[in-house]
């Protein structure tokens, strides 16, 4: 009787783990927060690192990396509390729908700040000077176009884009969620608070749609070496400036894929817009 139950028990356990490990609840990738100490910004900065299930056992083994921007007013570990980043990972590598890879999710700072170099907040020189180095030399990197990709939504979106237009060398892939590509034709009136006002400024001064239409054949053919992404919803307050971005890359002839789905500038989109960008930047790693 007690051999029946102990093989009851046994079997009952193997039949949840396997039921766990098939519905994706056993987690296999390993979410962590770590911090950097910027000389450029001279302040401490955090960011978000998921690494993949087999980092810690494959250990000469080097990895493709992902750098994903938050948005305006969001921080890095939003990432993983409402972009469910952790449950996509291990779900799309379970399928084969994304390859193994380091997920780099820095903290872009508050609202009043952003990505690109203004008064009193360098951080487009920090992220390329200090934080990419420092990151590549931490982890297990493959350390070179093939392997590096960048993405974001919103205000990181649009800083995806501006970092790989003015380095094409650095970048596979970049995936665009509902992006601040530049500043809406509505939004460009005076803004009475000044931090705001300087944000406002760096946006336009790195206007990822004029940067396209005024460069140059060399320039462009870098571009098209990259795998571009565009991703906006149908009633998102930035669907007109993603469209003109698209039609940009058109007249440039820079392969560029384009998707207007149902949706607004929540994370009921962008969720599943980044399950589409792990596996979109998977496809080109290595290539």
């Amino acid at each position: 009787m007690r051999k029946n139950s102990f093989l009851l028990l046994c079997t009952v356990i193997l039949s949840t783990l396997a039921f766990e490990l098939l519905a994706g609840t056993t987690a296999r990738s390993q979410v962590g927060e770590d911090s950097i100490k910027s000389k450029v910004l001279n302040v401490t900065r955090k960011y978000t690192v998921c690494l993949p299930e087999s980092y810690a056992t494959a250990t000469g083994k080097k990895y493709p990396v992902l750098y994903l921007l938050h948005g305006h007013s969001h921080r890095n570990n939003d990432w993983v509390r409402d972009g469910k980043i952790r449950e996509l990972v291990d779900q799309l590598t379970g399928t084969n729908e994304a390859c193994e890879m380091i997920i780099i999710m820095p903290d872009g700072g508050s609202i009043k700040n952003g990505y690109f170099d203004v008064k009193g907040w360098n951080y487009e020189t920090f992220f390329f000077e200090e934080f990419l180095p420092f990151v590549e030399k931490k982890y297990r990197v493959n350390g070179d176009q093939s392997g590096r990709a960048i993405a974001g939504f919103s205000m990181g979106g649009g800083g995806a884009v501006a970092y790989a237009l003015k380095h094409p060398d650095l970048f596979s892939s970049v995936y665009a969620m509902s992006s601040l590509m530049t500043l809406p034709r509505q939004d460009r009136t005076p803004v009475r608070d000044p931090k705001m006002e300087e944000f406002g400024k760096s946006v336009l001064a790195n206007d990822c749609n004029a940067y396209v239409a005024y460069a140059d054949e060399a320039t462009l053919e870098k571009l098209r070496g990259i795998r571009w992404f565009v991703d906006c919803g149908d009633d998102d307050f930035l669907l007109e400036v993603n469209c003109d971005f698209y039609r940009e890359m058109q007249k440039a002839k820079i392969p560029c894929e384009f998707r207007v789905r149902d949706g607004g500038h929540d994370w009921n989109y962008w969720r599943p817009a980044l399950s589409m960008a792990l596996s979109f930047v998977s496809e080109g790693f290595g290539k």
